[in-house]
Parts: C-alpha cells; sequence; structure tokens
C-alpha cells in the first residue's frame, strides 16, 4: 500500500490527528424513467391503500442502493479469494475479473470513435475532478495506519480515553469504557468457540451496546452482520441461513422474530440486550419497566439458553479477552442490499475497504475546518441507524476518529423527543436524509434551537430536494452537503466540498483515491457531459457478494470498477449528477425497495393472478411502492392485500397504492413492463 497521509486519525504518537469524515452518502433518488410503452387500460380507478409505510429514518443507506465493486490501483489488498461460508476464514468473493486495474480507463472511448474523433478522445481529462479539488485535500491516500478496524477504534479509545464516545438517553460511555466493555464482550464471545470469521449478527436499534457489540466483534476476529432490526420473520430468516451466522445480539423488543425462525438457522448463540441495560441501575430498571409494562413494546418471546447482555459482559470480563489477527484483507462486515435481482445479497466489506473510506472521509473533511475551526469536543448526531452502512461509518466510525461524541437517537421518526435531545447538546455534525431535515424543520421547537455550532449538515440515503435544502440553510446558516455512495463502497464515493456556501444539486467529486467512470452498455467510456452508467473503482469498493459469484460478476468490470446500477453524466469540473436508474430499484427515505421480492411475496396471495411493483414520487418519502394487481379472486380488496404485506414485509416495503387493472403490459415473450406503468 501507499504512503501514509497524516490525516488519519487517531494517530500514534508523534502523528497529527486526522480530520472528521466527510460527507455522508447513500444513494441519492433518481427520478423515475418514463418509457414508450402502450398503457393497458385500467378496468377500475386506482385503490390507495389505507395504511401508510412505516418508514424509517434511515440512512441509505445506504446506504443507498448497490451493486458490487472492485479495487483500484491505489491500496488494495493483494489477491481477493473467494467468498466461501467457511466459519474459519471467511474470505470475500473474488470479483469475477477483479484483476487489479490500470488507473484510468480511457482507450475505449478513442476506439469506438470515427477516426476523425479520435484525437479529441485520447484528448479527454482522465481525472477532471482534481482540478476542482479542495487545496487541503490531497488526491491518494496513501497507506492505511491500521491494518485491522480493531486496531483503528483501540487506539482511538486510548488517545479519547477520558471523553465521552456515545450518549444515549441522558447516559455517555466514554472512549475507554467501550475499550474495556469491548474486551469484555468479545472475551464472552471467544469463550463461547467461535472461530475467527465467524458470523455475529446484531440487530439493535440505535443503543449504547450497538457499538461496544460491533467493537467485540470486530476485536475478536468474527464478521459483524447487520441486520434491520424491524424485519419480518421471512428477511430475518433468509438473512440468517445466508449469512451463516452462528450467534446474534438482539434487542428484546424484536426476540420474538428471532424465536419464529432460529430453529431454521445456524444460530447456537443468543444475547437479549434490553433498553435499560447500559443506562444504570435505577434508571435502566425505571426504562426496562416502561418499555415492558407501559408502552409494552416487548412482545411475549421464548429463546431457551439465551444469555442476557449484562451477564455476557460481566462474564467475559472474568475470562480474559485474547486479542485476534486480523489482516487487512480479511472480513469485517455482511452488509446485506439488494442487486439486479433484488434477491438480498451481503456485500462483502473487508477492513481495508473500511478503513480507506474513513481515511477518505476524514482527508475530504479537512474542508470543513477551512471554514469553522474544528470544535475541541465535536457532537456528532446519530439519528440514522447505525446497522445502516451510511451511520455506521460516517457516524460510529468517523466520529470515534475524530474523537466526537455521537448523540443516539433510537427512535428518530418521534420528532418531539428527538429534539428534546437535540436541546441538550450543541450541533456541530449532523448527518440526515431529506425526509429527516424535512421533518425537523416542521417543528416549531427545532426552529428554536442554536445552530450557530453547527459546522456541517450531510445528506445522503436519497436525493435531498432543493426546497428542502434552501429552506435548512436559511434557518441553520449551514448548506446541505450531499455524498453518493453504496453498501457496496464502504459507503462513501463521492461528496461535494465542505467548503461549498450553496447547495450544488449533483452527488459532487470523487473522494482520494476513488475513480469515476461513465460507460455505456458495451462499457465503453463516454465523453464529459454524456450520460452513462455510473462505475466506482477505489479502496472502498467491496470485495464482492458474499458466496454470490455470479452475482459479483455482473456488476464488476474487468478492469476493477463496480457498476452502479445509475445513470449520470460527469460536468467538466468533474461533478457527476445522477439523472436516472438503470434498476428498478425504489428508494423509500434512503432504503431500498426491490420490485421482485414485493411482487414474490403479493404473488402468494391466492386471490392474486399477476402483480407488477414500481415505485412513485412521494412528498415525504421520495418514493413509495405502487403495486398493479390482476385479481384471481373478483372478492380481492386493497385492504386485504395490504393486510397480507404486513404480515410478510417490513414497514417501508409495504405498498402504499395498490391499482388494479384487467391485465397488465408484457413484451412479446410474456415479461412485464414495469416501465410502461411507469407513465
Amino acid at each position: 500500500m501507499a504512503k501514509a497521509s497524516k490525516t488519519m486519525a487517531p494517530v500514534k504518537a508523534g502523528a497529527k490527528a486526522a480530520p472528521k469524515a466527510a460527507a455522508a452518502a447513500v444513494k441519492p433518488k433518481a427520478p423515475v424513467a418514463k418509457a414508450a410503452a402502450a398503457k393497458p387500460k385500467a378496468a377500475t380507478v386506482p385503490v390507495k391503500a389505507s395504511t401508510k409505510p412505516a418508514v424509517k429514518a434511515p440512512a441509505k443507506p445506504a446506504a443507498g442502493k448497490t451493486t458490487s465493486a472492485a479495487k483500484p490501483a491505489t491500496a488494495k489488498p493483494a489477491t481477493a479469494k473467494p467468498v466461501t461460508a467457511k466459519a474459519a476464514a471467511a474470505e470475500p468473493v473474488a470479483a469475477a475479473a477483479a484483476a487489479k486495474a490500470p488507473p484510468a480507463a480511457k482507450p475505449a472511448v478513442a476506439s469506438r470513435l470515427p477516426k476523425v474523433l479520435t484525437a479529441l478522445a485520447a484528448g479527454l481529462p482522465e481525472k477532471p475532478w482534481l482540478k476542482s479539488y479542495p487545496k487541503s485535500v490531497p488526491a491518494e491516500i496513501g497507506a492505511l495506519p491500521y491494518s485491522s478496524i480493531g486496531d483503528f477504534l483501540v487506539a482511538a479509545c486510548k488517545q479519547f480515553s477520558a471523553q465521552p464516545a456515545f450518549t444515549c438517553m441522558d447516559k455517555s460511555i466514554s472512549y475507554a469504557d467501550v475499550e474495556r466493555l469491548s474486551a469484555a464482550f468479545g472475551a464472552f464471545l471467544q469463550s463461547k468457540g467461535l472461530k475467527k470469521g465467524a458470523r455475529v449478527a446484531l440487530m439493535m436499534p440505535n443503543v449504547l451496546q450497538y457499538p461496544v457489540a460491533m467493537m467485540a466483534v470486530l476485536r475478536a476476529g468474527y464478521v459483524v452482520v447487520n441486520i434491520n432490526p424491524l424485519y419480518t420473520p421471512r428477511e430475518l430468516e433468509h438473512q440468517l441461513k445466508d449469512s451463516g451466522a452462528q450467534a446474534i445480539v438482539i434487542l428484546e423488543n424484536f426476540a420474538n422474530t428471532l424465536q419464529a425462525v432460529i430453529a431454521r438457522t445456524a444460530v447456537k448463540h443468543v444475547v437479549v440486550a434490553a433498553m435499560g441495560d447500559m443506562l444504570g441501575g435505577l434508571k435502566g430498571t425505571i426504562v426496562n419497566f416502561v418499555v415492558r409494562r407501559v408502552k409494552k413494546m416487548v412482545p411475549a418471546w421464548s429463546l431457551p439458553g439465551h444469555v442476557k447482555f449484562n451477564a455476557a459482559v460481566k462474564a467475559g470480563g472474568g475470562v480474559g479477552f485474547k486479542p485476534a489477527k486480523v489482516a487487512a484483507d480479511d472480513v469485517a462486515f455482511l452488509q446485506y442490499t439488494g442487486g439486479t435481482t433484488g434477491v438480498s445479497k451481503g456485500a462483502t466489506l473487508l477492513h481495508s475497504n473500511v478503513l480507506a473510506n474513513v481515511v477518505q472521509n476524514a482527508q475530504w473533511m479537512e474542508d470543513a475546518y477551512t471554514i469553522k475551526p474544528k470544535p475541541a469536543h465535536p457532537n456528532f448526531i446519530c439519528a440514522l441507524p447505525l446497522y445502516h452502512i451510511f451511520a455506521l461509518t460516517v457516524n460510529a466510525l468517523m466520529g470515534m476518529q475524530q474523537g466526537a461524541r455521537n448523540v443516539l437517537i433510537p427512535n428518530p421518526r418521534d420528532i418531539p423527543g428527538f429534539v428534546k435531545e437535540l436541546q441538550k447538546y450543541p450541533i456541530h455534525i449532523f448527518p440526515g436524509l431529506n425526509t429527516l431535515f424535512n421533518a425537523l424543520l416542521n417543528n416549531e421547537d427545532f426552529r428554536k434551537l442554536d445552530f450557530k455550532p453547527l459546522v456541517l449538515t450531510l445528506g445522503g440515503g436519497m436525493a435531498v430536494q432543493k426546497g428542502v435544502a434552501e429552506r435548512w440553510k436559511a434557518l441553520t446558516g449551514c448548506p446541505v452537503t450531499e455524498g453518493y455512495g453504496l453498501s457496496e463502497t464502504s459507503p462513501v464515493a463521492t461528496a461535494n466540498k465542505f467548503s461549498a456556501s450553496d447547495f450544488t444539486g449533483t452527488i459532487g467529486l470523487p473522494l482520494p483515491s476513488t475513480e469515476i467512470a461513465i460507460r455505456d452498455d458495451d462499457g465503453n467510456n463516454l465523453p464529459l457531459g454524456e450520460v452513462g452508467e455510473i462505475c466506482i473503482r477505489g479502496p472502498q469498493v467491496m470485495a464482492g457478494y458474499w458466496n454470490r459469484p455470479d452475482e459479483t460478476a455482473k456488476v464488476m468490470t474487468k478492469d476493477g470498477y463496480f457498476k452502479s446500477g445509475d445513470m449520470g453524466f460527469m460536468d467538466e469540473r468533474g461533478y457527476t449528477k445522477i439523472v436516472d436508474r438503470k434498476k428498478d430499484m425504489i428508494l423509500v427515505s434512503g432504503f431500498n425497495v426491490y420490485p421482485n421480492e414485493l411482487e414474490e411475496v403479493v404473488a402468494m396471495h391466492p386471490g392474486v393472478l399477476e402483480v407488477a411493483a414500481i415505485g412513485v414520487p412521494d412528498e415525504h418519502s421520495g418514493e413509495v411502492p405502487k403495486l398493479f394487481v390482476v385479481k384471481k379472486d373478483p372478492a380481492l380488496t386493497a385492504e386485504a392485500l395490504i393486510a397480507f404485506c404486513r404480515e410478510n414485509l417490513t414497514g417501508y416495503k409495504r405498498p402504499k397504492y395498490i391499482e388494479f387493472r384487467t391485465e397488465l403490459p408484457k413484451t412479446p415473450v410474456g415479461k412485464i413492463l414495469r416501465r410502461a406503468l411507469r407513465e
């Protein structure tokens, strides 16, 4: 790997602490494409589903939408081995033909152009974005100062030991606490005989147990499998079985979901956490009583042999932690996402992928501090869920890199409660997404907050609407800075300059050591200003999809680029704008909804003959799912379908609109034309 950069912190003795991580980014929403297919006749008036999807204030993203990846010529671990379910080594899937690529792939452009234009094509700038770079940001990140995320986090805990690392419901734990507790919990996991590379699922909202468990799993040499706690039993079962998870840490509020499927999975070790576990004696007891008895948020559950979180930490503290030998090319996270087929797949993120993105973000963050100095004790607002790649990297990891406090918000949909938390701390760094910003702007108490300390507002997960961005700046004095990324890119690939004073409406510039190519369907590079598929190469790009070399091959190019599935163009300054989505994915408040999955579930209803799902614009969520259904049972109602979806799909995946038709538009071979339904 190349030379280390001085901006990455926590720094080893004598080095300069790195600046804070950059722009958040999960894939912004692109406009719905229009198609020229004939619209089939609707037999009835569209039926609006009576229930509104329970949209979470997320995060991606990022992670926004995804696909696979390859590693650039900058700082990539040696050879990637195929990802297998082997409990021991758990190596990543080798991206099909993921050979290290030459720094820039441009010959294809000239080769397909008429001879008279060859010279012009050859003269296209390889990296036009570099001329727009902030003066404080280098073009390349250099070598990574740490070989594992665990080493990086331990160094941060030592450097910032006395400072608060995470705060939730008025209870703070220091960096020293995080180190101590994660060592104890890691020792507990090791005592269960789990081998290096074993997958450990985390199924919790933003509570103090999450960062402790996440750090413990990584330090012990295991792989974190992040799981949305609102998943239905069907969704949870797929992810546990696909990842081969042998252990899970789950909040008791969702234990009944695990109870329904655990017998059909490889999970042998269950640790159950409660909301009040880490809040202290009396307060913790009161919180648990209210959650269980007053608000009745914990359905009855039974998981024989489970261990309580606090008991696991106590037990681990008595046996002693043995630091695992973890290499840069070991797997750190399986971050599940959809893909071209809509089947949920695990993006295999190596320690080097995530560490590279931390360095990239830290260097980009330097630009923000040219406008306002870095606070002595920064506060990051963590409203987006840590199980999502956006908050995982931009809040948890970047916050610790900066020595910041992350203020954890377990339920950001409770806007009044969220604002009460914001009243308690100076707000410095605020990652969020359009729906969250919009909801806060409409809250009277939020408008009364002191925004003078605000250094940076990061927008990701979905497109930030211009009107929301303008209102945010008018109120706070701080522009919304948009970035772009995917689960497959750890997640940040591009970001606008943090020193910019205005909202650009673009996804910004590639981060250091990152390359963006705009390509046509044949893989040829396109000239500046021409729309094609956005392809990404960089050290943050995943190793591949877990146990899915077939899916990996679909998204990896021979020269190491990851095909994002997003359509866009790059201007002469190097800024990229997304104009459309190549895939049919629906983006609901930053969460991916895949039509194939939705259609498969609805088609199981005995009253449905045919079904198609698309995304339609929504003022609050960006997009929401809409179903077009041909009835098998004439008595079928929209209400019945909504109830069916409620049993089989988590909130944000449920359709908001249902339209019944006598037939659906199809190709000559019988494939349903979703694009015709969008007209």
